[in-house]
C-alpha cells in the first residue's frame, strides 16, 4: 500500500517538474518580448494568463503531494530501510523541484526588471512628447498673437 503512495508521490513530483519547465518556457518568451525593439503587450498578457493557469496547476499538485505525504509519513519513518530506494528517488526529485523553483524566481526577477525598464522608457517618451507638444503649442500661440507689422517706408525727401 505504501509503495503505491510512494509511486504517486514520485509521479506528482515529476508532474511538478513538467509544469515548472512550462513556466520557465513562458518566462523566456516574456523576456524576449521586452528585449525586442517593439514589445507586444497582447502576447505578454496571453503568456501571463497561461502562466497563471500553470501556477494554479502547480499549487494543486503541491497540495495533493502534501496530503499524500502526510498519509505515508509515519510509515516511512518506521520502515525507512524497506523504502530506502524510493525515498532516495523522492529526495532527488524534491531537489530538482527546488532547483527549478529557484531558477523560476530568478527568471521572474529578471523579467520584472525588464518590464520596469520598458515602462520607465515608455513613460519618459510620453513625458518628452508632452514637452514637445507644449513647446509647439506655446510657439503657435505666441506667433498667432503677434501682430504682423507691414513694412513701412518713410519718405524723408520733400
Amino acid at each position: 500500500m505504501t509503495g503505491n503512495y510512494l509511486t504517486l508521490l514520485e509521479e506528482s513530483l515529476k508532474s511538478k517538474l513538467q509544469v515548472m519547465a512550462e513556466i520557465q518556457a513562458y518566462n523566456l518568451r516574456q523576456q524576449e518580448i521586452f528585449q525586442a525593439d517593439e514589445a507586444e503587450l497582447d502576447k505578454f498578457d496571453e503568456y501571463m494568463a497561461e502562466k497563471e493557469s500553470l501556477i494554479e496547476r502547480l499549487t494543486s499538485l503541491d497540495n495533493g503531494f502534501e496530503r499524500l505525504y502526510q498519509k505515508v509519513a509515519e510509515e516511512l519513518k518506521e520502515n525507512r530501510q524497506i523504502y530506502a530506494e524510493q525515498i532516495k528517488n523522492l529526495q532527488k526529485l524534491i531537489t530538482e523541484v527546488t532547483d527549478a523553483s529557484v531558477a523560476i524566481q530568478a527568471q521572474e526577477a529578471r523579467n520584472k526588471k525588464l518590464i520596469e525598464d520598458y515602462f520607465r522608457k515608455e513613460r519618459d517618451g510620453i513625458c518628452m512628447n508632452r514637452k514637445t507638444s507644449k513647446a509647439a503649442i506655446g510657439y503657435y500661440k505666441n506667433m498667432s498673437k503677434s501682430a504682423v507689422v507691414l513694412p513701412q517706408f518713410m519718405d524723408s525727401k520733400k
